[in-house]
C-alpha cells in the first residue's frame, strides 16, 4: 500500500518536468523584430516594457526534436523555430491539409505579404500535410508581447493566427491559415496566400490581402484601407478613410457605411453594393461581370459617368443634368458637380439609391 502512491508521486515528478521542458519564454530587444514559424497558433497581443516577449509553447510527438533559435538577421532581431524534416505531419488537424512552402536554411520563410514569390523562393521544400504517415510530428504555438510602437513582423506557415489590441507597425504574413484581428492602431498589414482575413475595430493605415479567402472588416478608419483578394468576398461596414481600395479577382464587394476622399472598388467577376455615408473626390466602381449599385447620401455632388457593356442603368429617382443617355451609358451633373463618380461594369445593371 505505501509503495503505490510512491511511484505515482514519482512519475508525476517526471511528466510535469517534461511538459516544462517544452515550453519557454524569449526577450528580445530593439525596434524592429521578425518571429518565424511553420506550423501552430500565433497570437500578437499587447506588451509591457520596451521589449518583444515571445513564448513558445512546443507541441507533437516530436516536439523535442524542434530548435529555437534567437538573434540579428537582415538588421533586426528575430526568433525562428527550426523544423529539422521537410515533411511534418498533423494528422489531427484534418487529411486535408497539404501546403507546400520553401524555407531558408536559418529558419525564414515568407516576408512578403503572404502571395509573391517569397513563399517559393530560396531554401529547401517544405511540405506540412496531415496525409503522410511519415514524418516530423510537431508544432509551436507562439504568444508575442509587442510593447506600443514597436514594428514587428510575425510569419507563419499554417495554422491559426490572432491579433489583438496592439498599437505599432505590425505585419501579419501567413502561408495557408485565417488570420483574426481587432482593435488595432497604427500600422497592420496582413497577408495570406489561402486564408480568411477578419478585422474589426482598427485605427490607422490598414492593408489586407489573401490570395484565396474572404475578407471581413467591421469600424476601421485612418489614412488608408486597402484590402484584395485573389478569389473571396469583402464585406466592410463602418470602413472610414482617406484612400479607400477594394479589388478582388473573382468575388462579390459589399461596402456599407464607406466614407473616404477617393474610392475604388474592383472585382473582375462578382456584384458590388456600396453606400457612401459622405461626399468625396471621386469614386470609382468597376466590375468585368456582375451587377452594380450605389447608395449616395442625397447632398451628393458629382460628374457622373455610368456605363454598361450589357444591362441597364436605373438612375433610382435622383436628379441628374443629363449630358448623354443611352440604354446602356449615362453622362451627366449631380448637385455641385464638384466629386467624379464612374461605374463600369462589362456585363450586369447599374441602379443608383438615394440612402
Amino acid at each position: 500500500m505505501i509503495g503505490r502512491p510512491l511511484l505515482l508521486l514519482s512519475t508525476a515528478v517526471v511528466l510535469t518536468t517534461a511538459a516544462a521542458a517544452q515550453t519557454s519564454r524569449h526577450v528580445l530587444k530593439g525596434d524592429s523584430i521578425a518571429v518565424y514559424n511553420l506550423v501552430g497558433e500565433l497570437r500578437v497581443e499587447p506588451g509591457s516594457g520596451s521589449d518583444v516577449v515571445v513564448d513558445v509553447q512546443r507541441g507533437g510527438a516530436d516536439a523535442a526534436k524542434l530548435e529555437i533559435q534567437a538573434g540579428p538577421l537582415h538588421g533586426r532581431e528575430t526568433l525562428r523555430i527550426i523544423y529539422p524534416d521537410d515533411v511534418i505531419v498533423m494528422p489531427e488537424w484534418g487529411r486535408g491539409w497539404n501546403t507546400t512552402l520553401r524555407v531558408r536554411d536559418d529558419g525564414t520563410f515568407g516576408d512578403d505579404g503572404g502571395r509573391g514569390r517569397g513563399w517559393r523562393s530560396g531554401g529547401r521544400e517544405v511540405r506540412i500535410t496531415g496525409r503522410a504517415r511519415n514524418g516530423l510530428a510537431a508544432f509551436a504555438d507562439l504568444r508575442v508581447a509587442v510593447p506600443a510602437g514597436k514594428t514587428v513582423s510575425v510569419n507563419l506557415g499554417v495554422g491559426k493566427a490572432f491579433v489583438s489590441n496592439v498599437d505599432g507597425n505590425i505585419r501579419v504574413s501567413v502561408a495557408s491559415a485565417d488570420v483574426a484581428a481587432d482593435r488595432t492602431r497604427g500600422t497592420l498589414r496582413i497577408g495570406t496566400g489561402s486564408g480568411n482575413v477578419d478585422l474589426r475595430t482598427a485605427s490607422g493605415d490598414v492593408k489586407l490581402e489573401t490570395g484565396s479567402g474572404d475578407i471581413t472588416v467591421s469600424g476601421a478608419q485612418g489614412t488608408r484601407l486597402e484590402l484584395s483578394t485573389g478569389s473571396g468576398n469583402v464585406t466592410v461596414t463602418d470602413g472610414k478613410a482617406t484612400r479607400f481600395d477594394i479589388e478582388t479577382g473573382s468575388g462579390d464587394i459589399d461596402a456599407t457605411g464607406a466614407a473616404g476622399d477617393e474610392l475604388s472598388f474592383s472585382t473582375g467577376s462578382g456584384n458590388v453594393h456600396v453606400a457612401v455615408t459622405a461626399t468625396f473626390t471621386s469614386l470609382q466602381i468597376e466590375t468585368g461581370s456582375g451587377d452594380v449599385t450605389l447608395r449616395v447620401p442625397p447632398t451628393l455632388g458629382a460628374q457622373v459617368d455610368l456605363d454598361t457593356g450589357s444591362g441597364d442603368i436605373d438612375l433610382g429617382g435622383l436628379t441628374l443634368q443629363v449630358r448623354r443617355i443611352e440604354r446602356d451609358h449615362v453622362t451627366g451633373t449631380l448637385g455641385d458637380g464638384k466629386g467624379r463618380l464612374s461605374v463600369e461594369t462589362g456585363s450586369g445593371n447599374v441602379r443608383l439609391e438615394r440612402l
